[in-house]
């Protein structure tokens, strides 16, 4: 029980980071203003660990590297804190298992990033209904708007309400399905099977 509690912690710990390091990302990528009470929180919670990185690893065409890979490292420690606390025994040859370990941590920051994405196009559609002139609405409709946009060229307004926030949420279910179902793949490399 104390090392599911551990590991709950744990969890919790590594996904809030997690998170807000993929929310920099997004943040930097579409480029959302950070002049807000969300972008002074994810600067206040990442900044420590971003700005030292970005002396030795820069940006790849417009995409914030510095951010990106610190979650994937997370992600991918995580994965194998997990296993250890579980008492998972890890089989493989040693590349084949850190191979399957950096596989899942993708998976796992691929996971978090769809997680992202549906909180910010939830939380944006219910701000646009309820109060459109919050001071966060600016920044969640700036984020929601390129993942929506494609859904708005095909779907029509009916009876003046956008129901593209809910069809784009049916897709990254989905998506978020066929990504969960990846976890198997890995396993031959994490257990020598």
């Amino acid at each position: 029980m104390l090392g599911n509690i551990l590991l709950l912690v744990l969890e919790v710990a590594f996904g809030l980071l997690t998170l807000m390091l993929l929310a920099r990302f997004f943040m930097q990528w579409l480029r959302a203003p950070f002049h807000n009470q969300v972008g002074q929180f994810v600067l206040a919670t990442t900044d420590w660990l971003v700005r030292p990185l970005r002396r030795f690893l820069p940006g790849l065409m417009g995409l914030d590297l510095a951010s990106l890979l610190p979650a994937w490292l997370l992600q991918t420690l995580f994965v194998f804190v997990e296993f250890s606390l579980r008492g998972v025994p890890l089989g493989g040859h040693p590349a084949a298992v850190l191979l399957g370990l950096w596989g899942l941590g993708l998976i796992e920051l691929a996971r978090m990033a769809i997680y992202l994405v549906f909180a910010v196009v939830l939380i944006s559609a219910v701000l646009s209904w309820v109060n459109p002139h919050a001071p966060a609405a600016g920044v969640f409709h700036r984020l929601a708007d390129p993942f929506l946009r494609p859904f708005r060229r095909v779907i029509p307004l009916v009876a003046n309400v956008d129901l593209s926030p809910l069809v784009l949420l049916l897709v990254l279910q989905i998506v978020l399905m066929v990504v969960s179902g990846l976890r198997g793949s890995f396993a031959p490399l994490l257990f020598g099977g």
